[in-house]
């Protein structure tokens, strides 16, 4: 750790200085330590160690509070568990609230009192990037989209070039040489995103979408100079960062004149832009976001395109991402879209806002020093999976679709995973044009 100096601790300060949020003072304060969170925490239920009981985490953060702003705290700091903000304050701030949360939510559905603990965790990740004590290989993440416009630094060229590459896979598939993929075209009703991972390692989700959107005779477009539906300063706590972010995909939107930004499949990426990003650049949008899951049950109930669910005949289960589903709301339109797509549907336990986070979410993916953690709670998801015997398991989110591969590859559990895109581009009925 570099030099504690006084401005460093007055930056992480300055989050509970000032006129401190009413919402983040009240979480701060209502926390009465009954324990119930600890069973709803998939870094607890693997290891049972109680520094992992959400509880902790809010009361680290509530510590420092009490120590600057409270007379007790400022006297008998002992006597009400007050903390200074020094070095080892923050390497258990560090190690806690980002080492060992994911960020899921699931300890706020099941706290006594509504304590929204993930809120709290992303108030300490904030105090801790105002210091500059995010993780190393999370920051790298943050700065890849700072700087290159994607997190996956992926140049203009080689987007372009993959998806000049899946233009012409799908003209052969639905033997159409106009069906195309289209970029910068301004006047479309939808814009498109894409989390980076798509064009780099997983290009046949583009695929999907691109066949689903054909199959619909949709005006969309992509853009290449601001796809990225992710916003990892979500994750890191920097609001300066995750405001940037977002204002590029607000410019880009009115850049092309689109009326509608459809988010891909992204738990986080949904939310930040959706629901956080007004509050990062104070302003709303002059512009609709929806979240391609929604988009998909309004083809299907619209009749807009048409599937066989006799196409996908073997055994379908749903990982819900938390974000999306635990604080988006959105978990009634992908069990449709399954419902619709395929023959032998079944839910995981438990699943819904109860889900398990898969253990990706958070940021884990891309802090590689957490890894050993972040694969020993796997094994809850792994269970899961397992139990429901299906051979394919769906989800609407590529932070998940990255963990679960890899829970598959540790775990040994033969399993195809695939997002709803895919799942719908697999059941699809195409025209004849």
């Amino acid at each position: 750790m570099e030099t504690l100096s006084k401005d460093k601790i007055q930056q992480g300060l300055s989050v509970l200085n000032g006129e401190m949020d009413g919402k983040l003072l009240t979480n701060l304060n209502s926390c009465v330590h009954c324990g119930l969170c600890a069973d709803s925490c998939i870094y607890y239920r693997t290891e049972k160690n109680a520094r992992y009981i959400p509880a902790t985490k809010v009361d680290l953060v509530a510590s420092i509070y009490r120590k600057y702003h409270t007379f007790t705290g400022k006297v008998w700091p002992g006597l009400v568990g007050a903390r200074k903000l020094d070095e080892n304050t923050i390497n258990d701030m560090v190690d806690l609230l980002y080492g060992a949360c994911t960020m899921c939510g699931r300890c706020t559905t099941h706290c006594s009192v509504g304590v929204d603990i993930s809120y709290v965790v992303r108030k300490g990740r904030e105090m801790l990037s105002n210091m500059g004590y995010v993780p190393k290989t999370l920051q790298s993440t943050v700065d890849a989209a700072i700087h290159t416009g994607n997190n996956m630094s992926i140049t203009t060229n080689e987007f372009v070039d993959t998806l000049k590459w899946l233009e012409e896979d799908l003209q052969f598939e639905v033997n159409d040489k106009n069906a195309n993929i289209p970029l910068d075209e301004p006047g479309k009703d939808m814009l498109y995103t894409l989390n980076p991972r798509e064009p780099k390692f997983f290009p046949l989700s583009i695929s999907a979408m691109a066949k689903i959107f054909y199959a619909a005779n949709e005006s969309w477009t992509l853009s290449t100079n601001m796809y990225d539906v992710t916003n990892y300063a979500y994750y890191s706590g920097n609001l300066k960062e995750a405001a940037i972010i977002a204002q590029r995909l607000h410019d880009e939107m009115e850049n092309l004149q689109a009326q509608t930004c459809v988010l891909a499949e992204c738990g986080h990426g949904s939310r930040a832009f959706r629901w956080e990003g007004p509050n990062y650049i104070h302003k709303n949008y002059p512009f609709d976001t929806i979240t391609s899951v929604e988009l998909l049950a309004r083809y299907l109930k619209e009749g807009k395109i048409k599937v066989d669910p006799a196409k996908i005949d073997a055994k379908v289960t749903l990982h819900d991402p938390c974000n999306l589903v635990r604080s988006g709301g959105i978990w009634k339109e992908q069990r449709y879209i399954l419902q619709q797509c395929v023959n032998d549907f079944t839910e995981m336990t438990p699943h819904g806002i109860d889900n398990l986070c898969c253990g990706g979410g958070g940021g884990q993916l891309a802090m590689s020093e957490y890894n050993e953690r972040r694969m020993n709670i796997a094994r809850l998801k792994a269970d899961q999976i397992t139990n429901t015997g299906a051979k394919i398991v769906a989800t609407p989110c590529h932070n998940c679709v990255d963990q679960l591969t890899q829970i598959n590859v540790t775990y040994k559990m033969g399993v195809q995973i695939k997002t709803l895109a895919e799942i719908v581009a697999d059941a699809l009925i195409l025209d004849e044009k």
